[in-house]
């Protein structure tokens, strides 16, 4: 049984909103864990940067995609909120993109109704498929998931391109389709997310983005607003980009890292990758 997608159904069953940091990979997610999160985000963006060092324009493959879930489940006690992109290909494709994540025991899935190959909900220049097919694709997810809790997220990217009238038809005909939560993407101003609080009844997602002013929304805010959960998905990807750049730019300038932004130690960082539990487990059989 997936009890991580229990878990979260029992989360957002409490009625207080799910934050759920961006994590790029298992260590961030272990980091997210570790400041007491209730939920962590495994975002397709920060994936496809930290894997290529590429953008977020449909690159990854479901298997790496697979893979990266698989791994970020093992590496935290959280659940993990996985993005599966637009399915990888037709029916049979998405199919097996359910029973893929569902193996790797993520707790809930989104899939978008974009044109493959997909791109970044904040890029100019989606394109996206017919609605009707839209929904139908999600109505066979849910079917290929079974009787397992994996929650569905149906996310429409039809915001930027069409509007918020068309993105909120679409998010309420993917609830009909039987999806456990929308998620209208592309938001970028706090008129767009009282467009979509307004318009969408049923439980639902935000995502914040770093750089936008719905930044200026906080937690309770969205809450009050009747969003179920919320996703803040590049915010531990850019500070740590933020982070990385500046202490190159120091160690070129000064020829040290001495003196350069702060950092941390060698012994918190063995901490975030559980290093005593891998000596303590050696000690126990004398390795």
């Amino acid at each position: 049984m997936n009890k991580n997608a229990l878990t979260l159904r029992t989360l957002l069953s409490s009625g207080e909103i799910v934050a759920a940091p961006g994590a790029p990979d298992c260590f961030t997610a272990r980091l997210v864990a570790r400041a007491g999160f209730p939920a962590v985000y495994m975002t397709g963006f920060g994936a496809t940067a930290m894997r290529l060092g590429q953008p977020d324009i449909g690159l990854l493959t479901l298997s790496e995609m697979a893979e990266h879930a698989r791994n970020m489940v093992r590496a935290v006690d959280i659940p993990v909120i996985a993005d599966a992109d637009t399915g990888y290909g037709g029916i049979s494709n998405i199919k097996r993109t359910v029973e893929e994540y569902t193996q790797a025991r993520v707790a809930a899935l989104h899939l978008e109704d974009q044109v493959a190959p997909k791109r970044c909900g904040q890029l100019a220049g989606i394109k996206l498929i017919d609605p009707i097919e839209a929904s139908l694709r999600l109505k066979a997810a849910v079917e290929a998931k079974g009787k397992d809790p994996l929650l569905m997220i149906g996310r429409t990217d039809a915001l930027p391109a069409l509007g918020a009238a068309e993105a909120i038809d679409r998010a309420k005909r993917y609830q009909d389709a039987g999806v456990d939560l929308v998620f209208v993407d592309g938001i970028k101003t706090i008129a767009e997310v009282e467009a979509v609080a307004r318009g969408l009844e049923g439980p639902k997602v935000v995502s914040i983005v770093d750089g936008n002013e719905t930044t200026g929304l906080s937690r309770e805010d969205l809450q009050a607003m009747g969003f179920s959960m919320v996703f803040y998905a590049v915010t531990t990807l850019f500070a740590a980009a933020r982070a990385a750049a500046d202490a190159l730019t120091h160690l070129k300038a000064a020829g040290t890292p001495a003196g350069g932004p702060a950092s941390m130690s060698y012994a918190d960082f063995s901490g975030v990758v559980g290093l005593a539990d891998h000596q303590a487990l050696g000690d126990r059989f004398g390795s």
